[in-house]
């Protein structure tokens, strides 16, 4: 295994290295003074008062790492021809090198770890960055960058993850459950092997698993126990199932007229259409949702030419007209939608009236093409910052959407950065 820290030639730092952002403070304040009372003496399982001895054990705790009040933010990087993987810390600006991944076709992350999908085997690295939110109060912690190893599963794999198991459902449609604290110690080791096969992933949620059970084509929603059990299947007709995206308000599955809302309330799991307001063409359906990570606002290409954004707490989807789309991701909640073109820039867009409302000089080095597949670039979004990386460049760009897409910094990198993800959230 390879971890290297690299000196500031692999990244240079313009303008500032990013810290507390001002729309952050308070919760910043607010949760510095959470960790400093014991996230407000909160109660152990068996509802004793938590020990105040200088001797016990903080609350949020974690072996080996190091806690934050703010978000530690990281981006994962790959270049899939030459195998360079780095992990560069959005806080420090510094770029750690990791082992080397060639040929991935597609980078995912569950918030901590990236999975790194080649041919025969899926790499996972340990970003050393992640989140614990806790409902009322959130964990930020920040650790060293490690390989922990491979998965057998290859490039067609859906990977999920909470924080007990990661579901990893294979091409085949069988699905098999990693304990996720082995994960977390640098170990990579099976649970159990759910039963049947599944269309699409495998996604945890609420101490449970959701899936589409069945040869491709048959699309019963069921909701199984961790031990593959079934509990619950919801009523709820979903054709072609492709896609999802987990939320604050439920977990959202795509279907060709539509979508599908899965909650839990009280233990009872129900299922919600929220339809297209028209019949949509095959080619212009959701089937790629992008959001801010836990936001209710999620986006998808419609087609080549525009975006769908799909507000879960309203129950409504918004088609935004644009130009020819690379990418696309929105933060939510009053932001604008973010649609990268094949301009090579940046166009900002308010989502209830579509009207294009910023946009930055071209970022992109090389020519790009709308609709396009893995590998293209992406749009990383998080609570202050978006992130687009430029391949062929070796940059990766901060903007501020909150400034008219301000470019507030640019890193030059020694790699090509061709696959990106954020962690840290």
């Amino acid at each position: 295994m390879t971890v290297r820290t690299l000196n500031t030639a692999g990244a240079v730092r313009r303008n500032t290295v990013r810290r507390n952002v001002k729309p952050w403070a308070p919760a910043a304040l607010a949760l510095t003074a959470l960790l400093a009372t014991g996230c407000g003496g909160e109660q152990d399982d068996d509802s004793r008062p938590a020990a105040s001895s200088p001797s016990a054990t903080p609350h949020g705790y974690v072996e080996g790492a190091q806690e934050a009040a703010e978000q530690q933010s990281r981006l994962l990087l790959n270049d899939p021809a030459s195998g360079n993987t780095r992990v560069l810390d959005l806080i420090t600006g510094k770029v750690t090198e990791t082992d080397q991944v060639t040929g991935a076709a597609r980078l995912a992350t569950d918030g901590r770890f990236g999975y790194l999908h080649a041919s025969g085997a899926t790499h996972v690295v340990d970003s050393g960055s992640w989140m614990v939110d806790h409902g009322d109060h959130v964990h930020y912690y920040r650790a060293a960058v490690r390989y922990v190893g491979e998965l057998p599963v290859g490039v067609e794999a859906r990977i999920r993850s909470d924080i007990t198991v990661t579901a990893v459902t294979g091409e085949d449609g069988k699905a098999v459950l990693y304990d996720r604290s082995k994960l977390e110690q640098g170990e990579i080791a099976s649970s159990r092997t759910l039963p049947g096969t599944y269309d699409g992933a495998v996604v945890p949620y609420a101490e449970h698993l959701l899936g589409f059970t069945g040869p491709r084509g048959a699309t019963e929603l069921v909701v199984l126990d961790r031990t593959g059990k079934r509990v619950a299947a919801p009523e709820a007709a979903c054709e072609e199932p492709r896609g999802d995206a987990v939320t604050r308000r439920g977990v959202v599955l795509g279907c060709a007229d539509g979508a599908l809302l899965v909650r839990e309330e009280n233990g009872a799991f129900t299922a919600e259409k929220i339809a297209y307001d028209e019949d949509v063409p095959a080619a212009e359906r959701a089937t790629d949702f992008r959001q801010r990570s836990g936001s209710d606002t999620l986006t998808a290409p419609a087609g080549d030419d525009a975006v769908w954004v799909l507000d879960v707490t309203e129950r409504t989807w918004t088609r935004v007209e644009t130009g020819p789309v690379v990418a696309a991701n929105t933060a939510g909640e009053g932001s604008p939608l973010l649609v990268l073109e094949t301009d090579g820039a940046l166009h900002g867009y308010d989502i209830a009236t579509g009207k294009q409302t910023a946009r930055t000089k071209s970022l992109l080095t090389g020519k790009q093409r709308a609709g396009a597949d893995d590998g293209a670039p992406v749009i990383e979004v998080d609570r202050s910052r978006a992130y687009v990386n430029d391949p062929d460049g070796k940059q990766v760009f901060e903007i501020d959407y909150n400034d008219g897409l301000r470019i507030a910094r640019s890193f030059d990198l020694d790699i090509e950065p061709v696959l990106m993800a954020e962690t840290g959230r």
